[in-house]
């Protein structure tokens, strides 16, 4: 993966490192996991290294809430839109598998740790961070499990970057790609365990939003959420974005309506009150 389009996605997301001395900066415990989750296993190794020296962290978070909701907003590498998106335990995944090393070891990842080459992570172009994942090498029928951390790989019919730990525990650390299958099994560094009665954990999906208009002069984005803004009372937020249309290389003001709590309850709002060109969004 080059170390330029990591930057580049970082600076997408956010603008803002941290040191390698500590891989965990942010300590915010999982916010966005749904249901009880108090079957689920940490396996999250608590020990990582820099060099030869041992270094602990403390059990919590690792994606700070601004960094986990900047990271699920569409983004462009090499003129390619993509589309994050939200996962339950089970989804699978197929496709080539590659690994990056010593390059890019000290570096940010996209969620701002330190990218440390002996921890097991690994990068997805899509997949929530902190998604625990269990890659099986289909070549070999080796396994391990490992956590999302960065965006990535932006290589055509590549599906995920192995750091140096976690590829060579299936075994490409020397051959440089595999087939591989992905499979979610847990989030925010816990695997999931079966237990009677209780559903899978899966990532929650919240703060949808519909844009209802878009406008090349202001007064009429105003005008626009000044109506919806009285259509929808205190329960919900109106706002304008304002930003360069890459299509018409003009300046637009978007119109959202925020605050919808499901993609469906979002598209009743578009439906019920007949939304010309309304669309979903996230922010």
């Amino acid at each position: 993966m080059n170390i330029k389009y990591i930057f580049l996605i970082i600076s997408i997301f956010i603008v803002s490192g941290c040191s390698v001395s500590n891989l965990n900066p942010f300590q915010s415990k999982p916010y966005y996991i749904e249901g009880d989750n108090s079957y689920l296993e940490d396996t999250t190794d608590k020990t990582i290294r820099s060099g030869n020296k041992p270094i602990r962290y403390k059990d919590g978070g690792y994606t700070s809430p601004a960094r986990h909701r900047a990271t699920m907003r569409n983004y462009v590498v090499k003129g390619r839109l993509y589309h994050p998106t939200y996962v339950a335990v089970g989804d699978t995944m197929t496709g080539i598998a590659s690994w990056y090393g010593p390059n890019f070891h000290g570096h940010q990842t996209s969620n701002g740790e330190t990218y440390n080459m002996y921890d097991k992570t690994v990068a997805h172009k899509t997949w929530p961070m902190d998604t625990m994942v269990k890659i099986t090498n289909l070549d070999n029928g080796k396994s391990t499990i490992a956590r999302v951390n960065d965006r990535g790989p932006f290589v055509a019919g590549r599906v995920v970057d192995c750091s140096y730990a976690t590829g060579k525990e299936i075994g490409i650390d020397k051959k440089g790609i595999c087939h591989v299958k992905l499979e979610v099994v847990g989030f925010a560094g816990k695997v999931y365990k079966p237990k009677a009665g209780k559903a899978a954990p899966k990532v929650k999906l919240s703060d949808f939003g519909v844009q209802v208009g878009a406008f090349s002069v202001l007064a009429n984005a105003q005008a626009t959420k000044e109506k919806y803004a009285k259509m929808v009372g205190s329960g919900k937020r109106v706002i304008i974005k304002t930003g360069r249309d890459a299509n018409f290389k003009a300046t637009l003001h978007r119109v959202w309506v925020m605050g919808f709590g499901s993609k469906e309850e979002a598209q009743d709002f578009i439906n019920d009150n007949s939304v010309a060109g309304g669309f979903i969004i996230r922010d």
